[in-house]
């Protein structure tokens, strides 16, 4: 069963190996779940290579990114429902508490970003809000990044 697997992933490392973007966009999804890792690096190396518009490199790892918040927001989704009376819990639940949708601007950040969209589904926020601020908060993110790696800054 091992070597199945190891064939497995060997066949698509492969296939995804002959794109940078592949390589962003996967890098993007895991730093954006509960897994650790961070895709500032994957960012940087693929503008550094010059095959790409910088427009969509940022949206590749956007959307990547995204998608990894949004698996973190429906694995919340999974989790028993929350009262909100509860006194003791994560800092990501009393700022979704405190402020709201607005919260989720700051789901890029590392360590609380990925409680954040883990706390929106438990506290089940609507999807459409939180789609559209997670993905605002994480475009910001690269683009800044971006912005950076450039000089404007």
């Amino acid at each position: 069963m091992l070597e199945f697997f190891n064939t497995l992933f060997e066949t698509v490392a492969l296939w995804f190996s002959d794109s940078a973007l592949w390589v962003l966009f996967f890098s993007g999804f895991l730093s954006a779940t509960l897994l650790p890792g961070g895709s500032e690096a994957g960012l940087i190396a693929t503008l550094s290579l010059n095959q790409f518009s910088t427009a969509l490199i940022i949206v590749i790892a956007t959307l990547g990114n995204t998608l990894g918040g949004l698996t973190n927001y429906w694995l919340g989704l999974w989790l028993p429902n929350r009262t909100q009376s509860e006194k003791h819990g994560h800092k990501a639940m009393s700022w979704l508490s405190k402020y709201g949708y607005w919260t989720l601007l700051f789901s890029w950040l590392p360590i609380i970003g990925d409680p954040l969209c883990l706390a929106a589904g438990w506290l089940r926020m609507k999807f459409l809000p939180s789609l559209v601020l997670i993905t605002i908060g994480k475009g910001l993110r690269y683009s800044l990044l971006a912005a950076i790696y450039f000089g404007f800054f």
